[in-house]
């Protein structure tokens, strides 16, 4: 049977009365909690990057991230956690097609790290620790700021972390906390983790909190690695 528009070609694709490529019909029929593994594995390999530089973001939220870059326009974002520093530069080189801005850089290890760019500044070490804590205080004093947070996952780290930078952001600016999918996972499916994670931290803290709410229009690609982590500065 042949189809004679392209949507019915579609269709029938679909359906198994055209033959696929072996290859692509798997991928067509993974489920979205397949892909996130799948995705996972990805990144555990190195093979997700920017510019040449590892940078373990879903690229669905890399997207959303420049959206929200470029309707805030941040003076300055505060990223929490930037191993190799390809997301690093991602949100470098963001900035610097809007024109303005510039990327704190908040990481106790720089081992791996290998950015530069005259748009990011670094500041090392502990991110809960009073002086980095001030500093990036410092930088951001008087300029209207976004966090991202991807440091470390445990729930007390994240609520220090959010408690700490909340007052950084701007109203209608956003603290952006990844990998809340952790908490719907388990250990055994690639993405999870034995303890409470990013997402038991998101719902505490807006239980303390009312001058943030969650977005989830952010999450419209559905296959976010951060499940209600999009927080908006509302008050």
């Amino acid at each position: 049977m042949l189809a004679s528009h392209p949507l019915e070609f579609l269709s029938l694709t679909f359906r198994g009365l055209v033959p696929l490529h072996k290859e692509y019909r798997t991928r067509l029929r993974m489920t979205l909690f397949d892909w996130i593994g799948f995705h996972e594995k990805l990144m555990k390999k190195g093979q997700c990057r920017w510019m040449g530089v590892r940078a373990d973001k879903n690229p669905l939220d890399a997207w959303i991230y420049q959206e929200i870059l470029f309707e805030v326009r941040p003076e300055v974002v505060i990223e929490i956690g930037s191993y190799q520093g390809g997301s690093t530069l991602f949100l470098a080189h963001l900035l610097e097609l809007i024109g303005d801005g510039f990327v704190i850089s908040v990481d106790i290890d720089r081992s791996e790290y290998k950015v530069r760019h005259p748009r990011i500044i670094e500041v090392t070490g502990e991110s809960s620790s009073s002086g980095v804590i001030s500093r990036v205080a410092d930088l951001c004093r008087g300029r209207r700021g976004l966090v991202i947070h991807d440091a470390d996952h445990l729930k007390e780290q994240v609520l220090k972390d959010l408690a700490n930078y909340a007052p950084l952001v701007g109203v209608g600016s956003y603290f952006i906390v990844e990998d809340s999918v952790e908490d719907l996972l388990t250990p055994f499916e690639d993405v999870g983790q034995f303890h409470d994670g990013p997402l038991a931290a998101i719902e505490e803290f807006l239980k303390e909190n009312r001058q943030f709410e969650v977005d989830v229009d952010r999450e419209r690609y559905i296959l976010s690695n951060n499940p209600r982590g999009f927080l908006k500065r509302t008050k």
